[in-house]
C-alpha cells in the first residue's frame, strides 16, 4: 500500500491560443496522506482548478505524472483511468453537476451503478449516506427541489459512496449563501475525520482554508507551502 493517496510529480501545464502560449504552472509536486486535509489557494486565474482537474484524470499534464493510491493514474488510457477514478477518488464540484433529471437518491445511486453494484444494495449505501447528511427526508427530490445547499450535500453523498480514497473539491462553497457555505464545509471536515477520507479542497476563501491540516499556494506557475 503507498504511504500517499495521491502524488504529483512534475506536473507542468500550458495552453495555446493562436499565437499567444499561455503557462499555467511548472514542475508542480505534491503529496496527500490517508485522512489529509489539504487546501490549494491562490488568486483568480492561477490555475487551481486546472490542477485539481489534473489530479481528478479529468484533464492530461503536458508533462509530469499524477500517482492514485501508488497507480501510475495520469499515464492510464480513458477506461483504465475511468476506473481507477470510481475506485479511488471522489470529486464535487462548485456547480453540483447532478443530473437533473434523476431524484437525490438516483444522483448518489450512480457511482455504484457504474460499478454494477446490485441496485438493491446501491440503493440502501446510497440512503444511508442521504440520511448521514442531513437529507432522509429529501432524497426523492429532484435537484431543481433542493436548495443550493441541499444540492451541494448530495453532490458530497455522491463522492462518498464508491468510500474513496481522496476527495476533490473544487470550489464546493463558492456557490452557497455564507450560512449554507459553513454547514457544506462543517460537514466535508465531519466526513473527512469518519471515514479517514483524504480531502483537497481549491479555495479562494483564507478562513476555509486556515482550518485545513496544510495549504499549498499556487501563485506565478509554482507550487509551494504557506507556513
Amino acid at each position: 500500500m503507498s504511504e500517499f493517496v495521491l502524488q504529483a510529480k512534475g506536473l507542468s501545464k500550458s495552453f495555446q491560443e493562436v499565437a499567444v502560449h499561455t503557462t499555467v504552472f511548472t514542475e508542480v509536486d505534491l503529496a496527500i496522506k490517508p485522512g489529509e486535509k489539504v487546501a490549494i489557494v491562490g488568486a483568480s486565474g492561477s490555475g487551481k482548478s486546472t490542477l485539481l482537474h489534473i489530479l481528478a484524470g479529468l484533464d492530461q499534464p503536458d508533462e509530469g505524472v499524477v500517482l492514485l493510491n501508488g497507480h501510475s493514474f495520469s499515464q492510464e488510457k480513458d477506461t483504465p483511468r475511468g476506473r481507477l477514478r470510481n475506485q479511488y477518488m471522489g470529486f464535487v464540484y462548485q456547480f453540483h453537476h447532478l443530473l437533473p433529471e434523476l431524484t437525490a437518491l438516483e444522483n448518489v445511486m450512480l457511482p455504484l451503478r457504474v460499478r454494477r453494484t446490485p441496485a438493491k444494495k446501491a440503493q440502501a449505501q446510497a440512503e444511508t449516506l442521504l440520511k448521514r447528511v442531513g437529507l432522509a427526508d429529501r432524497m426523492h427530490h429532484k435537484p431543481s427541489e433542493l436548495s443550493g445547499g441541499e444540492r451541494q450535500r448530495v453532490a458530497i453523498a455522491r463522492a462518498l459512496i464508491t468510500e474513496p480514497k481522496c476527495i476533490l473539491a473544487d470550489e464546493p462553497t463558492g456557490n452557497l449563501d455564507d450560512s449554507s457555505a459553513e454547514q457544506v464545509f462543517q460537514l466535508l471536515l465531519e466526513l473527512n475525520q469518519e471515514f479517514n477520507t483524504a480531502l483537497v479542497i481549491v479555495t479562494h476563501d483564507l478562513a476555509l482554508a486556515g482550518k485545513m491540516d496544510r495549504q499549498l499556494r499556487l501563485s506565478g506557475g509554482h507550487i509551494q507551502e504557506v507556513k
